[in-house]
């Protein structure tokens, strides 16, 4: 059993680092972000929010980019998580003006519940530092999938710098169980929670729709 589940990690982990690399070819890629995704064609797909959010999510998402590019150019490195309508903003600022008008762009945007604001005013990382947040992410996420009674699609996972943000809609053992794992992991240098808590009945409710 325990070769097994070291197999599975190993491709699940493989499959991911394949996915990162080919993202860090890509010009402007996005840190990596595995929660509704599929990782394989074995994992089903169980994102925890409606349709109707999961939809707000992604519109908030496209405006907010467009807006960090009308207000920050090609100033900065900024990358835009919305999940339940919370926004998260991580990546790399010219300076305190840029992280304050970008975050208020994006508080203007209709449905945005919350703004988390983590930029920091320091020049842009580099794509070898974006490609080890991506690797991180990967890791995370084959933990994630390797351990039982956890369901890794129902976080979303964003690594910055080193540091990780965890999002979803998980009951309170859900989330503890993942940050530790997340701690636990070779490179994290903090992990911030930023999940919706739900309880035990909710959760049965959702995954009865």
């Amino acid at each position: 059993m325990a070769l097994l589940n070291h197999a599975r990690l190993n491709t699940t982990l493989a499959a991911l680092i394949g996915a990162a690399a080919l993202c860090t070819s890509l010009t402007g890629c996005a840190p990596l972000l595995v929660g509704g995704a599929a990782m394989g064609g074995a994992m089903v797909v169980t994102d925890r929010r409606s349709s109707g959010v999961q939809l707000e999510d992604e519109t908030i998402e496209l405006k907010a980019n467009q807006r960090v590019r009308a207000t920050a150019g090609e100033r900065s490195h900024v990358n835009v998580t919305s999940y339940q309508r919370q926004v998260l903003l991580t990546g790399e600022v010219y300076n305190e003006a840029d992280k304050a008008a970008i975050e208020q762009a994006i508080t203007r945007i209709d449905g945005v519940k919350s703004v988390v604001n983590e930029l920091a005013v320091m020049w842009p990382t580099s794509t070898s530092d974006r490609s080890r947040d991506l690797l991180l992410v990967g890791k995370i996420k084959a933990t994630f999938v390797d351990t039982a009674g956890l369901s890794a699609n129902a976080f979303t996972v964003v690594a910055e710098r080193g540091v990780v943000y965890l999002m979803g809609r998980v009951t309170e053992e859900e989330a503890g169980r993942a940050i530790g794992l997340a701690r636990s992991v070779p490179g994290v240098a903090k992990v911030v929670r930023l999940v919706e808590t739900i309880t035990p009945e909710q959760l049965k409710n959702i995954k009865g729709r």
